[in-house]
């Protein structure tokens, strides 16, 4: 059973504002085998919120963990991108903190070890933590990084700390909007950071969503869509600080963030400024929200206005990525096996299954190739750059991608 939020997951505020419905919504991540396409999907609502006390972005339904990730489709290894992403980032960061075999990096949510691996590689010991059973179990027994199959939290931080351990780096990419106890979250990572260490956390940013129409990255597993100024008040009510900010282009636009104890270090000038672009913005006005709710709408008219005019004209379309953004663009905007007819996706863990609400069988890449569409709607755009290469031989024969967001085109 999910549960209504009646106060912000953030401060606590009672008086929140709804921007945007989506409406029921299966559960993104929910692939289907053939042998459950005869039963009834469970919906769940799916509406955004805004908080105008601390500014956070949230939805309103929050569904248990234990059916979200215990069981977990989503690999990070299989995207180049998110390798490159990982290789860079270990390197930079064992070069700027002088880690060594003597240093200790702690990844929370690690997926299948696809950055712990290059510290590893380097010498230096490495702990992932990550609640799915399957995908620590690949990070284990395939890359031979010591993972607890455990979801972070301030328990799991106090027993940590216990056991001795001090990490010199705490990585949380892509983990803090999953999380419905933020506060828990970030009081754990308060108690296992010792004085001398930092964190690096990765979010997708709020003002790229919005800027970029970004609604298929709304889903049940993302509960809270990030600003740094809602960011920096939740930080700063645990003792922490977020001395650096930097923006990245990855997943659509992110903020990577270091963190450091507050005694420690001070707000970071960086951090001040990019706050003060919010407050030009309009991150506390909720006017600012409910314009990119109008889009979102537009958006909807304008891809099915496309591809039924493509269908009209005797043309086949397919799609790439079985990802859980593609579940909510798809059911949002009501596309299924009547435009569609299947969707290709390079995991193996995906292959053979079905998206969620609409149905639609996942097939590998190489069936663009036997198959044959004409169109084919990029799911995953925000790895367009990737998988427009890795496709260069369907497009040299005739083959079209149509990128949905921020508004429908095609290349």
């Amino acid at each position: 059973m999910s549960a209504s939020v009646p106060a912000c997951r953030s401060c606590g505020c009672q008086d929140l504002r709804l921007i945007l419905s989506l409406g029921p919504m299966p559960l993104a991540n929910a692939l289907l085998s053939a042998e459950q396409l005869g039963e009834s999907e469970p919906a769940y609502p799916l509406d955004l919120a805004f908080c105008p006390r601390c500014t956070l972005v949230q939805i309103t339904e929050t569904v248990p963990p234990e059916e979200l990730f215990r069981e977990y489709l989503y690999f990070s290894s299989f995207s180049d991108t998110m390798l490159r992403h990982a290789a860079d980032l270990s390197k930079s960061i064992t070069e700027s903190r002088d880690l060594n075999g003597n240093s200790l990096v702690v990844e929370i949510a690690s997926n299948d070890g696809y950055l712990l691996q290059y510290y590893q590689q380097r010498g230096i010991p490495v702990l992932g933590i990550e609640p799915a059973a399957n995908v620590a179990r690949v990070a284990e027994e395939e890359r031979g990084i010591k993972t607890l199959c455990e979801f972070f939290d301030e328990a799991l931080a106090q027993y940590l700390w216990n056991q001795g351990l001090r990490p010199d780096v705490i990585h949380a990419h892509n983990v803090l909007a999953h999380v419905a106890d933020v506060n828990g979250f970030v009081r754990g990572l308060a108690r296992l950071l010792p004085d001398h260490g930092i964190a690096v956390i990765e979010v997708p940013y709020l003002k790229d969503l919005i800027d970029h129409c970004e609604f298929d990255t709304i889903y049940h597993e993302h509960l809270c869509y990030f600003s740094l100024t809602a960011l920096d008040r939740l930080f700063q009510r645990h003792g922490l600080v977020i001395f650096a900010v930097e923006r990245l282009s990855i997943h659509g636009g992110s903020l990577r963030l270091l963190v450091a104890q507050a005694g420690r270090c001070r707000t970071g000038e960086r951090v001040l400024a990019l706050m003060a672009e919010e407050a030009a913005w309009g991150v506390d006005r909720e006017e600012f929200y409910r314009e990119f709710g109008r889009g979102v709408e537009d958006l909807k008219n304008a891809l099915h206005h496309l591809l039924q005019e493509l269908k009209q004209q005797g043309l086949r379309l397919a799609a790439y990525g079985a990802a859980a953004k593609g579940s909510t663009l798809l059911n949002y905007c009501g596309i299924g096996p009547e435009t569609l007819d299947f969707v290709v996706d390079r995991s193996m863990y995906k292959q053979g299954r079905h998206m969620p609400g609409v149905r639609l069988p996942i097939y590998p890449p190489r069936m663009l190739h036997v198959l044959r569409p004409d169109y084919v709607v990029l799911l995953t755009w925000n790895f367009a750059e990737e998988i427009l290469e890795q496709q260069a031989d369907y497009r040299k024969n005739g083959g079209r991608f149509i990128i949905p967001v921020p508004k429908p085109c095609i290349v």
